[in-house]
């Protein structure tokens, strides 16, 4: 069965010449012309993927991917002219999985697609649960909860997670949690970026962090908690 792309642009010629490229390269595609319609196909025909512009008429590009996030988490590449790290950014937080960037080769959008899909199979590999103290992670449905309270992630979010836990309290180093979770196409200030957000969803009091801590010139780990009333550690990873 072939993979699904949804692309949603408004620039009728890029509609057809991407299109044409990815369905010669054996890829099922669909396309829609705005935001609106692009939602409407996305929910009747649950997409592989989606390529997605930033700039569209009415309902731009981040509101169609934060609607999107709603619904499943189908994986998402956005298309932009926008280079700027705020609007990388932006995305990322919105559960964007790669970005392509104006002008880019029919090639190169092939490659991020596959790699994409490719990190998305590797993930769905694993089957079942796994746990470190109290958080637990639901490799199959892509749910994690901690110490009982369902966490409500982007798949970013559990992607990273999922990374931690699967080393069970070991260091990660920032740059293989880049390599894992988005391909080398990020850098050591995104991956902080997610470590805060993901602090602020599962720790009593993120700026005392007991879960997720920071190990100073390497990476992060895991702890196993308290949970509530962290006391302060010392050494070089207390945070």
């Amino acid at each position: 069965m072939k993979t699904r792309i949804l692309l949603i642009d408004d620039d009728k010629t890029l509609l057809t010449l991407v299109g044409q490229y990815l369905r010669e390269n054996g890829f099922a595609v669909i396309d829609a012309p705005d935001g609106h319609q692009g939602l409407r196909l996305a929910y009747n025909d649950h997409p592989d993927l989606v390529l997605l512009d930033v700039m569209l008429p009415g309902m731009d590009g981040w509101e169609v991917c934060a609607r999107l996030r709603e619904l499943s988490d189908m994986p998402i590449i956005m298309i932009t002219a926008k280079t700027t790290e705020a609007d990388k950014l932006r995305g990322f937080r919105l559960g964007v999985d790669d970005y392509v960037t104006k002008p880019f080769s029919f090639a190169e959008l092939v490659a991020r697609i596959q790699a994409v899909l490719g990190r998305l199979r590797t993930t769905l590999k694993d089957v079942g649960y796994v746990a470190h103290g109290e958080i637990l992670l639901d490799l199959e449905k892509y749910q994690a909860s901690v110490n009982g309270r369902r966490l409500d992630l982007t798949p970013t979010e559990f992607r990273l997670l999922a990374a931690l836990v699967h080393r069970q309290g070991k260091v990660a180093l920032e740059k293989d949690l880049v390599k894992e979770v988005w391909g080398d196409r990020a850098d050591s200030a995104l991956v902080r970026r997610y470590i805060l957000l993901l602090r602020k969803k599962l720790e009593g009091d993120p700026s005392s962090p007991v879960l997720i801590r920071t190990v100073r010139g390497y990476g992060y780990r895991l702890g196993t908690g308290p949970l509530r009333n962290p006391e302060p550690e010392g050494g070089p990873d207390s945070k």
